[in-house]
């Protein structure tokens, strides 16, 4: 399952350290699976774990039944009171204790759309912080697409918003793999809709007897590759930027299409995807110096979570004290 490292403008738990979390999902991701089909093959339903209370992004109809593996840092000690260590450092998802589950595909897709909910809480908060996140994102087709069907070693940054010469600019979709990074512009109406390409500001949408336009998906697609490509660069990281528009249920015709750019309609979609997650290589060192040379450059909205408040008002008003003395 690929990594949300950066959800539009909102504060990531990856910003924080990048070089700790995509390992520590993974790690935790994996254990949780395997506990979950253990419990699933012995009849035994989900395990009941200690529960805690944490915040929530949005109302489900199921209800919380389990929270695991709190990860003890070296050092640390356990303090059941501490909600920042709690939510730092545990899984939480959302399991109906009733469910039955045919198959272990069905289990796994389960499985799959918590993981998915949890990213969202990782792509939107920190141990001290949070953003308000547009709830639209919790049924977005395309980004649990992403999330759900590439690997763990895939980092993705979903309509980023930069800081550019102190203007926002939002991006599409940017893909860092271990092998390089991929800026994708996605064209997706109706299912069976032409697309036919030309180097004007439109193009030519075709479904059945209409006929309509679309704007030239290849004008974001070089901002893209520029900002991009210019921040590598910038930060001395050999990684090659490649550009594409994908239409995963409609078809491109570009006769005299540019070079540089790849069209993956959906004729060569499923290649195109199971070449990326055919990839077993780890995480690689150039490729999370490349997400966070990218992520540097990213704005982003938050505001302090009610626990940090508290202890920076205690610690305002003691400064304030000892000033008077």
């Amino acid at each position: 399952m690929a990594q949300l490292i950066k959800l539009q403008d909102y504060v990531s738990r990856y910003e924080t350290d990048l070089y700790r979390y995509p390992s520590q999902f993974v790690r935790l991701k994996k254990q949780q699976w395997e506990k979950m089909k253990l419990h699933w093959e012995n009849g035994g339903g989900f395990p009941s774990l200690e529960k805690e209370e944490p915040e929530k992004e949005k109302t489900t109809v199921t209800r919380k039944f389990m929270s695991f593996f709190k990860k003890k840092e070296e050092g640390e000690t356990e303090d059941s009171d501490n909600p920042a260590q709690k939510d730092d450092d545990a899984i939480e998802l959302e399991m109906n204790p009733h469910a039955e589950f045919a198959s272990e595909e069905e289990l796994k897709k389960h499985f799959l759309d918590s993981i998915f909910e949890f990213q969202l809480r990782w792509a939107s908060s920190t141990i001290s912080e949070k953003s308000y996140v547009d709830n639209s994102y919790y049924y977005d087709e395309r980004l649990k697409y992403l999330l759900q069907r590439f690997p763990d070693n895939i980092l993705v940054l979903y309509f980023p918003v930069f800081k550019i010469k102190n203007a926002p600019v939002e991006l599409e979709v940017v893909l860092i793999t271990p092998t390089g990074i991929w800026c994708l512009s996605f064209l997706e109406f109706e299912n069976g809709t032409a697309y036919i390409g030309s180097g004007d500001r439109f193009w030519v949408k075709k479904w059945g007897d209409a006929e309509s336009r679309v704007l030239n998906p290849l004008i974001s697609l070089r901002r893209m590759e520029r900002i991009i490509g210019q921040i590598v660069e910038y930060a001395g990281i050999e990684l090659p930027v490649h550009k594409a528009v994908v239409s995963r249920n409609g078809y491109i015709d570009y006769p005299q299409a540019p070079a540089g750019c790849e069209f993956i309609d959906k004729r060569k979609h499923e290649s195109w995807s199971n070449q990326q997650r055919s990839s077993r290589s780890p995480i690689k060192s150039v490729q999370l110096k490349a997400a966070k040379s990218i992520l540097d450059y990213c704005q982003t909205t938050s505001f302090q979570r009610m626990h940090y408040q508290h202890e920076t008002l205690k610690d305002w008003n003691t400064g304030a004290e000892e000033d008077s003395q």
